[in-house]
């Protein structure tokens, strides 16, 4: 009889993590099957896509009370889909809001809860770690700290490294390709994927380019964006900003190779420093978000820090400027040190390489694969 894994991954980057896993536990048994919630890389990998990520992926409050009837009737849906098809077990990527309440109907109908890439609950909402232990049968973490948050609940916790850490030895190992830099010193901007992010992050980050440009002559920045979609805002953007002589210029899909020339980067918080701490790069941290949503965050958040890079780090290795600190003059300020030879850039640069060492060694996917495939029994 032919094994089943529901997965469901609601974004796009879960839905890449995934695709890795499945193709690795494809390998040990071709006759496995996939169903669940995922997008391109998932249906690549050979996966029946029942609900589509782009479906799934939102940002902020506001944005999911108005689709709350959708996630609604897919919650429902999947729910009847996991008792009519009774999967040897479920993968969940993530995506809390959704998965939390998932692993608890499915731990119900007794059917196995993996958990790859575990919600930031020791960010905010800490009572759901004694949750997770109750509803999840094994956790699969990409951070080494996150261990120790379980500890002394009884959940099952493996480490397996970060996924990114692959993609960048062999960014790493090639020969840069030619970019369109405007300048002679490369400085990078990473504003975000999403169009609220690129809204809010966007315009300090420009003014704080146009005062380095006064101090840098040579200087010259690219403006990292991960589709046509966010590249065509960004321009948009950019025919409005006043640069004062900042000569910028966008580069679309080549993240990782910009980060990888760059002198150094500001960068929005999230996964996004994460690639920029394993490019070697020295970064600022800048946040912004919705007043409301901020302020929720605030009486929530349970950490002194919010950048990944630092976190990982344990402390503020790189700077951060989030809501009204986020300036274009505390921007720069920030930057100025990483664009010469100094203390403050040497220090961070041994930092970054610590954080890289700490995300542990490349083959993630086929490490949380071995778990995966151990607890479906071999």
């Amino acid at each position: 009889m032919t094994r089943s894994v529901l997965v469901v991954a609601g974004e796009i980057s879960g839905d890449m993590h995934a695709a890795q896993v499945v193709r690795a536990l494809r390998s040990r048994d071709p006759e496995l099957s996939f169903f669940g919630v995922g997008g391109d890389e998932l249906r690549a990998a050979g996966m029946e896509v029942i609900h589509d990520v782009r479906e799934m992926a939102v940002m902020g409050l506001a944005e999911v009370l108005r689709r709350y009837g959708f996630f609604r009737r897919v919650f429902r849906e999947m729910v009847e889909l996991a008792r009519t098809r009774r999967p040897d077990a479920v993968i969940l990527v993530d995506y809390p809001g959704f998965n939390l309440r998932f692993a608890a109907e499915l731990k119900r109908m007794g059917i196995k809860v993996i958990y790859y890439v575990c919600p930031q609950v020791w960010a905010w909402h800490r009572s759901r770690i004694q949750l997770m232990a109750r509803i999840v049968d094994r956790l699969i973490v990409i951070f080494p700290f996150e261990v120790d948050v379980f500890a002394g609940t009884g959940l099952k916790v493996d480490f397996v490294g970060h996924p990114l850490v692959d993609v960048a030895e062999k960014i790493r190992a090639e020969a840069p390709i030619a970019l369109p830099w405007p300048g002679k010193l490369p400085v990078a901007l990473l504003p975000g994927s999403r169009v609220q992010e690129v809204h809010r992050i966007l315009p300090p980050m420009l003014g704080a380019a146009a005062i380095l440009a006064q101090k840098f002559a040579n200087a010259g920045f690219l403006i990292a964006a991960p589709s046509e979609a966010i590249a065509d805002l960004i321009r948009s953007m950019l025919r409005d900003a006043d640069l004062k002589g900042a000569r910028c210029e966008v580069v679309v899909g080549q993240t990782r190779q910009v980060l990888k020339q760059a002198r150094a980067a500001m960068v929005a918080s999230g996964t996004a420093t994460i690639e920029t701490a394993l490019m070697d790069c020295p970064m600022v941290v800048v946040y912004r978000t919705s007043p409301i949503t901020y302020w929720m965050a605030r009486l929530l958040v349970r950490v002194e820090q919010i950048g990944m890079v630092n976190i990982v780090a344990g402390k503020e290795l790189c700077p951060e400027f989030i809501q009204g600190e986020a300036s274009p003059e505390n921007i720069a300020a920030g930057m100025e040190p990483l664009l010469a030879e100094t203390p403050e850039r040497a220090q961070m640069v041994v930092g970054l390489e610590q954080v890289r060492q700490a995300l542990g060694e490349g083959g993630c996917a086929e490490r949380a694969a071995d778990v995966a495939w151990d607890e479906l029994g071999g």
